[in-house]
């Protein structure tokens, strides 16, 4: 009976220090800060390009290419923010892309019929920010319409 009080009491304490072990460690893991956390994209400003003196017909058969475009390279992962400006300035619209190079993101752009057409021109600009929201590296899942 002795020897079952001594076993018990040393379990209780290796349980004991086990717990307490594990709640510190969690108390000193560190979280990285978001500023920590930040990543480069590609920051485009789709500007009006040489040629759009398109006829109507063609010019909505462009957008149409240029609109599932947006939507391939957003389902590939590399294309995260893109949208039109309310105005009728020369900046047309905006996309931010997640890719390694320069000369990558040239070749996305490339596949763009209203770039390859000319009714868009665009300026590119590193850009930083955290890797959360939008921004999450990776495909999207897709979604049922």
């Amino acid at each position: 009976m002795h020897y079952a009080i001594k076993f018990l009491l040393a379990a209780v304490i290796v349980v004991a220090v086990c717990n307490y072990t594990t709640a510190q460690s969690k108390k000193t893991q560190v979280t990285p800060k978001l500023e920590n956390q930040v990543k480069q994209y590609w920051f485009v400003m789709l500007i009006a390009g040489k040629d759009r003196t398109q006829d109507s017909a063609t010019a909505a058969k462009i957008q149409e290419g240029h609109m599932a475009n947006i939507n391939r390279l957003y389902y590939e992962g590399k294309l995260k923010v893109a949208g039109p400006f309310g105005d009728d300035g020369n900046w047309k619209g905006i996309f931010i892309f997640d890719c390694k190079t320069k000369e990558e993101l040239e070749a996305l752009l490339n596949t763009d019929p209203a770039i390859a057409a000319g009714r868009l021109a665009y300026e590119i600009h590193p850009w930083w920010t955290a890797a959360t929201g939008s921004f999450v590296p990776g495909k999207p899942k897709k979604t049922k319409p």
